[in-house]
């Protein structure tokens, strides 16, 4: 459909997240910028911008009023009104190494939350002129580098986290404590379906309606399965509920739920979700339901052999 140019640098991530603009795509980048681009032109509508040499590796919409654009970079976490593109903190002394999450609470858009390469994990309260010494609320230390984050829970008073070494803890970030720490993740889900061993992890998704999580994992031959969490040591990581396979041919990288965290999994006209990977392909992943009606499909190449269907097993076309 078309392409936005003007990043420099890696791109770190990406996203539909403006308030009330939903033509508008976010993205940040190695080059130090968060820029906005209108989907309808592809043109560049905004770019902030941190010192020269700083990276951007994650950014995240919130504030009380909703008008603050937070972003992670190397060792601090920046944030502007964006609907003046005024820099309005600069966080530099709560984390030690790159910043690799920033997101604020969905159910109190003052709190932020920060990840880091540190392996803490850090609550501010953004209200009024934001400073460290007054507004650093607490200090989780995930005891190694944290790769991605998110809320879960009925209030989203949970956090998930995982490591750049596959370990997965799970905290109540309103008091600081760890609830479940499991730093033989892949073991514990390998062991929870008959497939080659799981040798990394995508990401978590979240269902409300359900008040249940998954951990998305995967194989280096492609195949994802989502396992779901319980608040049990003795039982933390259940067997697999959706295996995801015969679309990729190596390690995937993103997963995006066609459900949002307000629908139950897979209930989303006939889509359960789309996945990229290190092959170069975007898998579009269909629900069961729905299989003879509507095919999946895979970009670049295209699978025509028609697999045998089983139950919560999905297959692309």
């Amino acid at each position: 459909m078309g392409e936005c140019k003007g990043h420099e640098g890696t791109i770190h991530e990406i996203s539909f997240s403006v308030p009330s603009s939903p033509q508008v795509i976010c993205s940040c980048s190695s080059d130090g910028t968060v820029r906005a681009w209108d989907t309808r032109n592809f043109k560049q509508i905004s770019a902030l911008r941190g010192s020269a040499s700083q990276e951007m590796f994650t950014f995240s919409f919130g504030g009380s009023n909703g008008n603050l654009l937070a972003a992670g970079s190397n060792a601090q976490v920046l944030l502007w009104d964006w609907r003046n593109s005024k820099q309005v903190a600069c966080l530099e002394e709560s984390h030690m190494d790159d910043v690799t999450q920033v997101k604020f609470a969905p159910n109190q858009q003052s709190k932020l939350i920060s990840a880091a390469v540190d392996g803490l994990v850090c609550v501010f309260d953004t209200d009024g002129d934001i400073d460290e010494d007054s507004h650093l609320l607490s200090v989780m230390n995930a005891e190694t580098s944290v790769a991605k984050m998110g809320f879960f829970g009925n209030m989203y008073q949970k956090l998930w986290c995982l490591t750049h070494i596959e370990t997965l803890s799970v905290w109540d970030w309103n008091d600081g404590s760890r609830e479940l720490n499991l730093e033989d993740a892949r073991s514990l889900a390998t062991d929870k379906w008959n497939l080659d061993h799981v040798d990394y992890f995508v990401d978590c998704h979240y269902s409300l309606p359900d008040d249940r999580l998954w951990l998305i994992g995967g194989t280096s031959a492609g195949t994802l399965g989502y396992f779901p969490v319980r608040n049990d040591p003795a039982g933390a990581i259940g067997s697999a509920e959706a295996i995801l396979e015969g679309g990729h041919t190596g390690v995937v990288r993103t997963v995006y739920p066609a459900a949002g965290t307000h629908e139950s999994l897979g209930q989303s006209r006939g889509i359960f979700g789309w996945t990229g990977g290190e092959d170069g392909r975007l898998c579009c992943w269909r629900s069961d339901e729905i299989a003879e009606i509507n095919k999946s499909w895979i970009s670049s190449s295209l699978v025509s052999k028609l697999q045998k269907k089983t139950k919560s097993r999905h297959q692309p076309y």
